[in-house]
């Protein structure tokens, strides 16, 4: 390792820039911004940790003031139909059930019956609570189970998701438990996605407290240096506290979900680990060459800085296409994520500068690994002559034998995501709980132990006056369609207000239930009609789902298509890096139909199989994992593309992106999934496929796609690679932005001469 200049000013550990900006006129832009973020080192982190705490307190109770639903379209047929039910006909609408447990005294024992009467009746007493029935008041078989020994009291707690959760947590401790000759369990929809919230919020602190310490045990792996691998972690922890204040500005404006929080920690920890390695590494790189701690920042900031703020941009676009769905479950995670992402770059390109001003060449002191190392100065990993060799000779044998790979590794991913082709969707119930969760056990008990299925009916709105004769002729069209196994009704109300119930056959929300759907809603009536159900409900989020997926995805393809444009000035780039992205997902999307909807790994994982996926989960996990995939893509693409700017050769500048970036990303993605593992931990089914499905897209892409796709394919395009057409090329010229401001220099050596001389035409 070069020996490190301690010049002042601007020398190692200065905190004052040197005169002038220390750099050319070209990089008087980056020395500027250098200038802006350092001039006052102490300052500008006196005024990041104030800025911290207050993020602190803003953020406070946040996950109290979130939703754990938001799954379904607030402006389909089925949402305005559950609306008007509730309404209306609350009795219809039952949200909180009380499994009433009497034993082998029986549901009808006199006793039992005068205690569950009392307590339906004080129960409907409640504010907030209206719609109570139950076994006793109307003698449904539907409401006792079939060993006679249980039976359900249902109501309605009115009110918006979280004004609910408010009336459920009040009155739930004085109705669980032993009553007299009974035993009281609460379920139903409300209670499960109150116990869920609750789950969601355990399992995230648990996951915080896995892969922090895991995190810093890697980073410091990576650097050696413990100062180093220090900064990352601080940078994570900035852009999570400062994400949760957003959130928490946000719920005062519309629905967030519980579930953005675990976006929130996996993206604010891996993002901001992504480019703080990035920038701490080409500091350290730019160190060891000779330079002092201002050129060293300048310099950074200019090439992997810019670099930051591209990844930043091309995740951030991937999540923002999350905006154009109505279902606030997958908004949610567009909030989290543009905020976290924007916040982890800013803080990267913000503070860490501030302290490696600070720190200088102290930036690698502690440096744990030197017991490992022979010789060798600390800090030397990074930038030593043979750091990254191995990843260079890995990319000249895969350039070598590039057909092979190239059709290898395609073929094999196509295969891996094969399974994805018999996906079946779903929604979310209870299921996403573990089988030991209170409401869970409830709802397992309703499923199995009472007749017919509790979740499976559908429900017919019928506004508008008729006679009786009308309502009895459409019951009679409706129960003879096929698939029907019932219809029951009218339950009538003034002012020409009715429902009609009706049992289809098989599944709950499978095939059949959902052309049943279609055929009621199709049916001929003498009055507006409208279905709710699980089964209309999954109807409708597919079809909000499809009409905007093409928005969502050309936002994605033509945003990426042009960042990447405007980094590297190739055609053929951005589309490689597109096309090759989407293969890396195919794993992912493989595994979670495999082994989530199929159910293999189910015990070893710990989560009950449903048959399906729930709707809203690839479109989420396909956002996340292409704007992660692109953050790898984008540190590869700058640092090739800078090389090439260099010195025209693009094999080398394919060897060297590699070399000195194979090991960095590999790291990076190590990272991320540890950090998305421990995400994975958590009890919650949804939660845990999000966890581990980006887990294993991330290591897919970043040691199978960019160690072999990336380098044989650009080996077979060759030369076409940096090619584009003269009016594209004056427009990168002007607009667009490299690593490198300086003019590539002739090198010296005929041959690269030569090459450089036939490559002109293609090289702007």
């Amino acid at each position: 390792m070069a020996e490190v200049k301690k010049s002042a000013p601007g020398g190692a550990g200065s905190s004052e820039p040197p005169a002038g900006g220390g750099g050319s006129p070209k990089g008087e832009g980056a020395g500027g911004w250098t200038r802006f973020v350092t001039v006052r080192p102490r300052l500008t982190l006196l005024v990041a940790l104030v800025l911290t705490a207050l993020a602190v307190l803003a953020g406070g109770g946040v996950a109290d003031r979130m939703g754990s639903g938001g799954w379904e379209d607030p402006a389909a047929e089925s949402t305005y139909a559950t609306e008007a039910l509730g309404r209306q006909f609350p009795g219809s609408q039952p949200n909180l059930l009380l499994l009433v447990d009497a034993g082998a005294a029986g549901a009808d024992a006199p006793a039992v019956a005068a205690e569950a009467r009392r307590l339906a009746e004080r129960l409907d007493a409640e504010p907030g609570v209206d719609g109570v029935g139950s076994y006793w008041s109307t003698g449904s078989p539907a409401l006792r189970s079939g060993d006679g020994r249980k039976a359900v009291i249902a109501a309605r707690i009115a009110g918006e998701e979280k004004d609910a959760a408010a009336v459920l947590d009040r009155i739930a401790p004085e109705y669980r438990g032993t009553h007299g000759p009974v035993e009281v369990s609460l379920g139903g929809g409300l209670a499960v996605r109150h116990e869920m919230q609750t789950v969601i919020q355990e399992d995230l602190l648990r996951a915080e407290l896995i892969a922090l310490p895991l995190t810093l045990i890697l980073l410091v792996m990576v650097f050696g240096s413990a100062v180093a691998a220090l900064l990352p972690l601080g940078v994570g922890i900035v852009a999570i506290l400062g994400t949760n204040a957003v959130l928490r500005g946000i719920t005062e404006f519309t629905d967030v979900s519980v579930f953005a929080q675990n976006l929130t920690t996996a993206l604010g920890l891996g993002l901001a680990i992504d480019y703080a390695l990035f920038v701490v590494r080409r500091y350290r790189e730019e160190l060891a060459t000779g330079a002092d701690t201002y050129a060293a920042v300048r310099t950074t900031l200019r090439t992997a800085g810019r670099t930051v703020l591209f990844s930043a941009l091309t995740v951030a676009v991937s999540l923002a296409a999350m905006l154009v769905f109505p279902q606030y479950f997958l908004r949610s995670f567009a909030y989290a994520g543009i905020a976290v992402v924007l916040l982890a770059a800013t803080a990267a390109l913000t503070l860490l500068p501030a302290a490696l001003v600070l720190l200088g060449d102290r930036v690698n002191a502690l440096d744990l690994r030197r017991l490992l190392r022979r010789g060798g100065a600390p800090g030397a990993g990074p930038a030593g002559d043979g750091e990254g060799a191995g990843w260079g000779r890995a990319a000249a044998l895969v350039m070598r034998r590039a057909p092979v790979f190239a059709v290898l590794t395609t073929a094999g991913l196509v295969l891996l995501g094969l399974p994805f082709l018999g996906v079946k969707f779903g929604t979310a119930d209870d299921r996403q709980l573990p089988v030991t969760a209170a409401s869970r056990v409830v709802q397992d008990e309703l499923r199995h132990g009472f007749p017919g299925d509790p979740g499976g009916t559908l429900t017919v709105l019928a506004e508008g006056e008729a006679t009786p004769a009308q309502y009895a002729a459409f019951r009679d069209r409706i129960g003879a369609l096929g698939g029907v196994v019932r219809a029951d009704g009218p339950v009538t109300a003034a002012g020409g207000h009715a429902y009609f119930t009706v049992v289809p056959e098989g599944e709950t929300v499978g095939a059949q239930a959902q052309r049943t759907v279609a055929e009621l809603r199709a049916a001929p009536a003498p009055f507006e009609t409208s279905v709710t159900g699980q089964a209309a409900v999954l109807v409708d989020s597919k079809d909000a789902l499809a009409e905007r997926l093409p928005w969502a995805a050309a936002i994605i393809v033509i945003v990426t298509l042009l960042l990447v444009f405007l980094l590297t000035g190739s055609v053929l780039i951005p589309v490689q890096a597109v096309v090759l992205n989407a293969l890396s997902l195919t794993a992912m999307f493989g595994a979670v139909v495999w082994v989530f909807q199929d159910g293999h790994l189910a015990g070893l994982l710990g989560f009950t199989s449903t048959g399906d996926i729930e709707t809203t989960l690839p479109v989420l996990m396909f956002c996340v994992a292409f704007g992660l995939s692109m953050d790898y893509g984008v540190f590869l693409l700058s640092r090739i593309k800078e090389e090439y700017d260099r010195t025209g050769d693009h094999e080398h500048s394919v060897r060297f992106g590699l070399r000195h970036t194979g090991g960095l990303i590999t790291a990076a993605a190590v990272i991320l999934a540890v950090v998305m593992v421990a995400i994975g931990t958590s009890r919650v089914t949804n939660t845990k496929m999000l966890g581990l499905g980006v887990a294993l897209a991330v290591l897919m892409d970043a040691m199978v796609v960019r160690s072999l796709l990336v380098p044989s394919v650009m080996k077979l395009t060759g030369r076409l690679t940096w090619w584009a057409p003269g009016p594209l090329r004056r427009f990168h010229d002007r607009f667009g932005i490299s690593e490198s401001d300086a003019p590539a220099p002739v090198p010296d050596g005929g041959a690269v001469v030569e090459e450089r001389k036939e490559m002109a035409p293609l090289h702007r």
